[in-house]
């Protein structure tokens, strides 16, 4: 029997998803969470076969909670509706097991648990193509940049943080724009966090 924790916050799609599974014969749903943070606990309380993880949920999103339990021997799969490169990127740095689409047929996650099982990685095939054609093109300081603009910081509070002069931030600041092909900070921000780069 294949022990299942589900976590998802919507409630709705939380039962019918735990319902669906527990209809196969090889499966058990064994624990439902609302966020990531009861998820971990799940896991490490009753030590499931496998995770099935949204990503965004309150307290803990889906992706924090797979990097934390990395070194458990649950499998972990992220279901979402989010085909993002950089959510996708960071799930596979994870060491998720699967990564999979909500609007795929449901059995389809049946099927992908259990190819899991037999230790195969299963993931959605446009994630696969988005993810080779879509890569972040800012550097590890521009990414830092970005990181403290979303943070609400100002072009000072940059320079002093990470101790270089406002003109360098300035620099910065439109080359991000430039390869975001973006006009200003905010569309930046919005844009980076709609392709799933921030960490």
């Amino acid at each position: 029997m294949i022990r299942i924790v589900i976590a998802e916050d919507q409630r709705m799609l939380l039962g019918a998803l735990g319902a669906l599974l527990d209809l196969e014969e090889d499966m058990e749903v064994v624990g439902q969470a609302n966020n990531g943070e009861e998820a971990f606990q799940l896991v490490k309380e009753l030590k499931p076969d496998v995770c099935i993880m949204d990503i965004e949920m309150p307290v803990k999103d889906g992706l924090d909670a797979a990097e934390e339990l990395n070194n458990e021997s649950c499998k972990i799969i992220i279901l979402t509706t989010f085909a993002r490169p950089g959510y996708f990127e960071r799930a596979r740095k994870a060491g998720v097991s699967g990564y999979l689409l909500k609007d795929s047929p449901s059995e389809d996650l049946a099927n992908a648990i259990r190819k899991i099982m037999t230790g195969q990685r299963i993931f959605s095939p446009e994630l696969v193509d988005l993810a080779f054609t879509q890569q972040n093109p800012l550097t590890e300081r521009e990414r830092e940049v970005i990181q403290l603009m979303a943070d609400g910081k100002d072009t000072k509070e940059i320079s002093e943080e990470l101790f270089i002069t406002r003109g360098t931030v300035r620099n910065y600041v439109s080359v991000i724009l430039d390869k975001l092909e973006v006009s200003n900070r905010i569309e930046a921000i919005s844009r980076f966090k709609e392709k799933g780069w921030f960490k």
